[in-house]
């Protein structure tokens, strides 16, 4: 879907639908939307006097506008959105409205649509953060992966173009600014969701690699992939030790952004989990669901994205990307469980369990990123069911060790809306990582889960800052949700790119 914008007046565009909103309890509406009720005789007012129009959030309700009856009236139809009560409205009604609309004109067979900025009026709202969020609303949730399916003449494509029309002249480049901005974003976490959906025999380490080289090169920055034998000489061992067990080669990529080169400690390294079929290994998880491990990779997968993000946006500041790829699988030469293996700062760890895998490549490409001069370093990962049970599938829990560096991830995802929250490291759940014959173990048992596994990233972080996002519960839905459709998510491939542009500032 092409989103362009253009000034003029609603009235006038010649579009297949135009789209206007009203707030709940409004009995006359203004703005844009009043215009539009004056141009068709005030019929909107009809039908909200009617019940028909209630400006609930998401519902609406599509006219239709013949020239024959209103030849001063371009439009042929008005699809008037509502976006709830006032006082409940924020960025995050904006997506989920524009998400909502644009799959209503998908089933409508619409090709070609224009929006005023919903919010940008009465709703009080920035215009370009307004424009932003509508862009990301439609284009996120207009998202099929249709990729492996046949083509089906039952199936509605997406609507090709989007126009937003703004009629002063003065709002112009705030809208421009707004909807290139959610463009940019949004590409990007579409990306993240494209990687995520694929089949793991369709995407191998080696694939996501070639796909980081792809990013880099389009983007203008590096990209280094190192192979076993090289990260093996940095004494990786924690990393290899799960790679043991796959028949494909390992790829740890390494991608570096300078937007900063004069000041090589203005940096932030975003660290992704990179398991590209989690099988569980020698601890082989249960059969029921286990093809959603395709997906263990989503830390990676953000990671990658949000710089692809960061290369066009160009923040003032030094941005690197991590992920150590890799499968988890049970063959001949796996890791056992009761093994012990030592990460690249050191460390020794008995292997408890091998499907506690990812938190091992997490600590080999965090004691990476240390030895580079890493000055702060985020983590994502599909790390542990236990986020779910912490926190169900609609917040991610964040863990870290500076507090400045947390509030930052926090508010960056607040901003773009992925919910996150931040849990304690508190010092009963460290002691459960203890082993008796390693300096640490790799689970810390069922209770506190989450909350363990980031004792475990914590140690190789060390007074770093540091902050790990679990997005185990995250990265995937069953349903759709807002301007999430099922499938995977992309979170929080936007907060990252959000965090970089604030710290880049």
């Amino acid at each position: 879907m092409e989103i362009t914008v253009v000034e003029g007046d609603v009235t006038e565009i010649e579009t297949e639908v135009l789209i206007v909103n009203l707030f709940e309890a409004v009995d006359a509406p203004a703005g844009a939307t009043g215009a539009v009720d004056s141009a068709i005789g005030g019929l909107i007012t009809e039908l909200i006097s009617d019940g028909e129009i209630t400006g609930a959030a998401s519902a609406s309700v599509l006219i239709h506008t013949p020239n024959s009856a209103y030849p001063k009236f371009k439009p042929s139809r008005v699809l008037v959105v509502g976006l709830g009560s006032e006082e409940s409205f924020d960025l995050n009604v904006a997506r989920r409205v524009s998400a909502a609309v644009i799959r209503r004109l998908r089933t409508s067979g619409v090709k070609n649509a224009a929006t005023i900025v919903h919010g940008a009026g009465i709703g009080g709202i920035d215009r370009a953060a307004g424009a932003q969020a509508l862009a990301e609303g439609s284009l996120l949730g207009s998202y099929r992966f249709n990729k492996y399916k046949k083509a089906d003449p039952k199936r509605r494509d997406n609507i090709e173009t989007l126009t937003v029309i703004e009629h002063d002249s003065s709002k112009m480049s705030a809208i421009y600014a707004g909807v290139e901005k959610g463009i940019v974003y949004s590409q990007a976490d579409t990306l993240a969701r494209d990687l995520v959906n694929e089949p793991a025999n369709k995407l191998s380490p080696s694939d996501l690699a070639a796909v980081a080289e792809r990013v880099a090169a389009d983007g203008g920055i590096s990209c280094v992939v190192l192979g076993e034998s090289d990260v093996s000489k940095l004494g990786m061992g924690a990393y290899v030790g799960v790679a043991q067990g796959s028949d494909r080669p390992l790829k740890f990529i390494h991608m570096s952004y300078e937007g900063d080169p004069g000041n090589e400690e203005n940096n932030l390294w975003l660290v992704g989990k990179g398991i590209t079929f989690d099988s569980g290994g020698i601890s082989l998880k249960p059969g029921a669901g286990m093809g959603k491990m395709k997906g263990d990779m989503g830390g990676g997968a953000s990671v990658i994205g949000a710089m692809q993000a960061i290369s066009r946006l160009k923040p003032n500041l030094n941005v690197h990307a991590v992920c150590a790829a890799t499968d988890n699988m049970p063959g001949a030469a796996a890791q056992r469980p009761g093994d012990v293996v030592t990460a690249m700062n050191g460390t020794t760890i008995e292997v408890d369990n091998t499907d506690a895998e990812g938190r091992l490549t997490l600590a080999d490409a965090i004691g990476y990123a240390l030895s580079k001069g890493a000055v702060r370093i985020v983590d994502v990962a599909t790390l542990t069911g236990a986020a779910r049970v912490a926190l169900g599938d609609g917040v991610s829990p964040v863990f870290g060790n500076d507090d400045e560096l947390v509030g930052a991830v926090l508010e960056a995802s607040n901003s773009v809306g992925e919910s996150m929250w931040r849990l304690p490291l508190d010092p009963v759940t460290k002691r459960q990582n203890s082993s008796r014959i390693a300096d640490l173990k790799n689970t810390g048992g069922r209770g506190g889960g989450s909350t363990t596994a980031a004792h475990f990233i914590a140690d190789f972080a060390g007074e770093t800052p540091w902050v790990h996002i679990d997005i185990a519960a995250t990265s995937m839905l069953d349903s759709t949700r807002g301007w999430t459709p099922a499938g995977a998510t992309g979170v929080p491939t936007r907060s990252l790119i959000e965090l970089a542009m604030t710290l880049g500032e």
